[in-house]
């Protein structure tokens, strides 16, 4: 995509995160099996652990936004794309015109220093673009 700005800013894929039933016990493989260094913690809800230059995330199964009904079909995976902080607007924006379903208005969480915009794949999967703000 050569336009500037919104979804002509995606540089790289992010993150690689796994849905899990029980965060707690996933954390405790990841990080004392695999010996992977936490880098931030929600207690039992999410976390990010550093693999060399990549992190794994692991985050509770479920919806990881507020929007209406959960999605029919729930995979294991969120693939999370980050832009430039004025960027998720427009992202969001071009998405909607593209024909994509929006999961909920863009919209900030502070708890992870994050704004974002959640939509769907055409099987359903769970893909986010954020900024760090």
């Amino acid at each position: 995509m050569d336009t500037p700005g919104g979804l002509g800013a995606l540089r790289s894929l992010d993150y690689t995160m796994l849905l899990c039933d029980d965060v707690a016990m996933m954390r405790a493989f990841y990080a004392d099996v695999l010996g992977l260094d936490v880098q931030r913690e929600v207690p039992g809800r999410y976390v990010e652990l550093r693999v060399g230059s990549a992190t794994l995330a692991l985050r509770r199964r479920g919806r990881p936004y507020d929007g209406p009904a959960p999605l029919a079909a729930s995979a294991s995976v969120q693939l999370a794309f980050r832009v430039p902080p004025n960027d998720v607007d427009i992202a969001a924006a071009q998405l909607v015109a593209g024909g994509a379903e929006l999961l909920e208005p863009v919209r900030s969480f502070p708890e992870f220093g994050h704004r974002a915009v959640f939509f769907a794949d055409p099987e359903q999967n769970v893909i986010e673009i954020y900024a760090e703000v």
